[in-house]
Formats: structure tokens, sequence, C-alpha cells
């Protein structure tokens, strides 16, 4: 069973998540600290980290507006190095 910790927002968490379809550039600026890579495969990943789960939702409206498909939203271990391109 998970329990939630009893401090929301103390550690932050990071994400990878998978749009299907290319995002430009530019619009990096709009996802704080996210980075944005385009894939050989027509897919857009964004990275990086949410504060909580209220600003995963914000994120995840912006998305909405953006009007890719959303293909996947996976939380990242805390314990693996966040510059890890290996396999990617």
């Amino acid at each position: 069973m998970h329990t939630p910790s009893a401090e929301p927002g103390s550690h932050p968490g990071s994400y990878r998540i998978r749009l299907d379809g290319h995002l430009a550039p530019r619009w990096a600026s709009w996802f704080d600290g996210m980075t944005l890579t385009s894939d050989n495969d027509g897919n857009t990943v964004l990275q990086g980290p949410v504060v909580d789960q209220s600003a995963l939702h914000g994120l995840l409206n912006k998305l909405r507006d953006i009007g890719l498909p959303l293909i996947s939203v996976t939380p990242l271990d805390p314990d693996s190095s966040p510059a890890s391109p290996e396999g990617e």
C-alpha cells in the first residue's frame, strides 16, 4: 500500500511525458524547467521536475490545450540520475 508523504511538495517528483507528434522548440519556455526533445519516431518527450500533483495537473492541462495526443506519463525514480541519456 502506498502512503502519501506527510509533507506534500517537500520532494518534487520528476516525470517523463511522451506526446504523439513534434512540438517546436519554441514551446520549451512554456514548460518551466522541463526539457523538450523531439524523437526520430515522431514523438516529443517532456522531462523534468514537477513540484506537486497540482503542478502536474496544470502541466497536463497545458498539453491538452496544445492538442497533441498524450502517449504516456511516467514518474521517474528519484534515485536514478536525471541526466541519463543511455537507452534513449
